[in-house]
């Protein structure tokens, strides 16, 4: 029988695009997920640090920063699994050498049909809905597309913006069944992925060209 093809992906909504157009410099942005093991025989597995560093968007910035929008995408097959320099930087709980046959099989896991699906589904799509102001800086509520899925996360934002270059920030926790997404799990659940994770997030961008 023949495999049924994936549900569309909904259509992406519209930003507002008010304001200055500031385009993504991948190079110099960075997503972590920290992903975490869990069950009876955790200590079989390890922690994870998955990263994009290709992330691409733009963002629209008027002078008040209730008015802003972006859009953002993460291309779903270059997430980049456990690198040593950034398990370093996350402490004790992720030593830096993670057997490459486990940073293999983690990337096979993470983008198998069972959970990003990254054949059928290459991007995870980020879309502002609305930004508000906060004590510490601001807060945007982001319509989250990842696989089929459509959910509406809140995340606190840290911004800088120059004449030519803007700068957000900002960590929070999530929980992938936020997401509508199955954490990995195996052995009936005696070695699993905990449904928390911690994302933490970089983003250089710099006006368009003619802006």
């Amino acid at each position: 029988m023949r495999e049924a093809p994936p549900a569309p992906t909904p259509a992406p909504q519209a930003i507002s695009r008010e304001g200055r157009a500031f385009a993504v410099v991948s190079r110099e942005s960075l997503l972590t997920v920290l992903v975490y093991r869990g069950g009876p025989l955790a200590k079989a597995g390890h922690n994870h640090v998955v990263a994009s560093h290709t992330l691409t968007g733009v963002a629209y910035a008027p002078p008040e920063v209730t008015g802003a929008s972006f859009e953002m995408r993460v291309p779903v097959n270059e997430l980049v699994i456990d690198e040593a320099d950034l398990r370093t930087l996350e402490g004790p709980d992720f030593p830096p050498d993670v057997p490459e046959s486990a940073r293999e099989g983690t990337r096979r896991n993470l983008l198998g049909t069972a959970l990003l699906d990254g054949e059928h589904y290459p991007e995870i799509l980020l879309q502002s809905e609305r930004i508000e102001r906060t004590a510490e800086g601001a807060q945007a509520q982001v319509r989250v597309t990842v696989r089929d899925q459509v959910r509406s996360v809140t995340v606190p934002l840290h911004y800088e913006m120059t004449c030519d270059e803007l700068r957000v920030s900002g960590e929070f926790p999530l929980k992938q069944t936020d997401l509508g997404l199955t954490p990995f799990s195996l052995l009936g659940g005696a070695l699993r992925v905990e449904d928390g994770i911690q994302v933490r997030f970089r983003v250089v961008a710099r006006a368009a060209e003619g802006q």
